[in-house]
């Protein structure tokens, strides 16, 4: 496995190493062992989620406040996304900017958010399976989001918005200017 930190470090994009053959491929998605030596740090994963959605679909920017703030290791099994990251960590150089990176069935590739961040995706092929694991359990008491189209943290998602699919809660999400900053531990 490859750990490549992005604009953001402490976000980084993690290439698996896919053998392939005539009878199709193997890869390991997840080792501890190896994320630890990669990454700097082994978190405890304790949920998994997944989502299917079709073209167009944006789901976010979604993150759970403290104590039940999540990183999430993120990838895609079906299909093709763009998968976002914004840095809402009160006091932190990079409040309020983004990284993104295209997520697909055919690069395997995956995505790591630690706590602090919004996170969300745009599906760019007709359907896609996003899965995901949480370093937290989820609780509805404890969920926050920041509206997807902010000015401010001017997200380029890769389609006109006017393709976009959004959910009516999304759509009422607050702006980087009234979201209360996320407050680190």
């Amino acid at each position: 496995m490859e750990f490549i930190p992005l604009e953001i470090p402490e976000v980084f994009l993690i290439k698996p190493r896919v053998f392939e053959d005539e009878r199709g491929y193997f890869f390991e998605s997840f080792n501890a062992q190896k994320f630890k030596q990669g990454a700097g740090f082994l978190p405890n994963f304790v949920q998994d989620n997944e989502s299917k959605s079709t073209y167009g679909v944006l789901r976010g920017l979604h993150f759970q406040r403290p104590p039940f703030a999540q990183a999430k290791l993120v990838r895609v099994t079906e299909g093709r996304v763009l998968d976002v990251a914004v840095d809402i960590r009160e006091g932190s150089p990079t409040f309020g900017q983004y990284v993104s990176a295209e997520l697909s069935a055919e690069n395997k590739h995956q995505l790591y958010i630690p706590r602090g961040f919004a996170h969300g995706f745009v599906v760019l092929s007709e359907t896609a399976v996003f899965n995901y694991k949480c370093d937290n359990l989820y609780s509805k008491e404890s969920e926050g989001s920041l509206i997807y189209n902010d000015k401010q943290v001017a997200i380029n998602w890769g389609l006109d918005e006017s393709k976009f699919i959004v959910s009516a809660k999304d759509k009422e999400a607050p702006t980087l200017e009234h979201l209360v900053p996320f407050k680190t531990l």
